[in-house]
């Protein structure tokens, strides 16, 4: 009898709508598919232009996406990097400063580099909460970005190796969309194949779990502010090239959508769980979003609302925060009922 029910169980277990289920239940992007539906059915009723204006479309989801892969890496370690809208503008800057385009690509990357690294220091070393620490750093480099371009856009000396970079390589993909390809794809293969990748989990779940299985948690942080502060000025350089110019005030409207991407996404702000797949759907619907809305008139601040809204909706439909709001109510009717007995 007992080895009958162990093997219908068994069966239970791995028959295909089990199987399913567990993998749903491991699946963090469903608030990023639920979104994207929603959006793509209804900008297809309201703004079908959207469809078709490939380079516009696909363009904004590259730049908001970018920055998003970014800060997926640090989300993942439950860190959060501010800074990324500040970097993204300094070194925008610093590579319009300088004539030579190469050269100049290369001290903007660099710009990144030791922002992250800085970033790093201050959580890993210093020990300040990242929310602070990469705070402080917004202010300041927005501040040394207004210095260096005298708070006035700094035009390319170089523009026609701008607007160069702004045409399509192959079919309607320009050379934004196809580095946040590669972008997503490098993110990707790290998180999920590369040991340092898979470890950010860890770090993210139980930090001190991390530190006792040997895991170099510090090590990891830097990593990750590494790839964030990098992929900030990655996207601040794509933003120059296809303006032709710097602007200091660049990436201000890109934070809360690329920080609403992740969250969409499913990635849990306290870290140990979600994926490069999720922030790219997140990525994917603000995108699409924010082109319908434009193409309808809608002003940018108005279009900072609806984003702001839903990262609202996306953060109290956080399963976690849902079971907590069901653990209060459930103490709240336990306690009335004792006080009515």
């Amino acid at each position: 009898m007992s080895s009958t029910n162990s093997i219908q169980i068994g069966q239970q277990e791995t028959s295909f709508w089990g199987r399913l289920r567990l993998t749903l239940a491991r699946r963090t992007e469903g608030r990023g598919v639920a979104l994207l539906a929603v959006v793509l059915v209804v900008v297809a009723f309201t703004e079908p232009l959207v469809f078709t204006a490939y380079p516009v479309s696909l363009g904004r989801i590259a730049l908001i996406g970018l920055v998003a892969l970014g800060l997926t890496a640090v989300i993942l370690m439950g860190e959060l990097d501010l800074s990324v809208a500040s970097t993204l503008a300094l070194s925008g800057v610093v590579m319009a400063m300088i004539p030579d385009v190469a050269l100049g690509v290369i001290a903007a990357l660099a710009v990144g580099l030791v922002v992250g690294m800085i970033n790093a220091f201050l959580v890993a070393i210093v020990g300040i909460n990242s929310f602070i620490a990469t705070l402080g750093m917004l202010f300041a480099l927005r501040g040394l970005g207004f210095v260096l371009s005298n708070e006035a856009p700094v035009r390319m000396a170089n523009t026609d190796a701008g607007i160069a970079f702004g045409l399509p390589l192959l079919g309607p993909l320009t050379p934004r969309v196809l580095i946040f390809i590669v972008a997503f794809i490098a993110l990707q293969i790290f998180v999920s194949r590369v040991k340092a990748g898979r470890e950010f989990f860890a770090v993210g779940g139980n930090r001190q779990a991390a530190y006792d299985a040997g895991i170099p948690v510090k090590r990891r942080i830097f990593t990750g502010f590494l790839i964030s502060g990098f992929v900030a000025s990655l996207a601040g350089v794509i933003n120059t090239l296809e303006r032709t110019a710097a602007d200091p005030t660049a990436g201000s409207t890109v934070l809360l959508a690329s920080f609403a991407a992740a969250i969409i996404g499913g990635n849990y702000l306290k870290g140990g769980r979600g994926s490069i797949v999720g922030t790219l759907i997140g990525a994917t619907a603000l995108g699409v979003l924010q082109v319908a809305l434009t193409l309808t008139g809608v002003q940018v601040p108005v279009q900072q609302i609806f984003i702001g809204l839903i990262l609202l909706l996306a953060v109290t439909t956080d399963p976690a925060n849902l079971r907590a709001v069901l653990g209060s109510i459930r103490s709240v009717r336990q306690g009335r009922l004792k006080s009515q007995t």
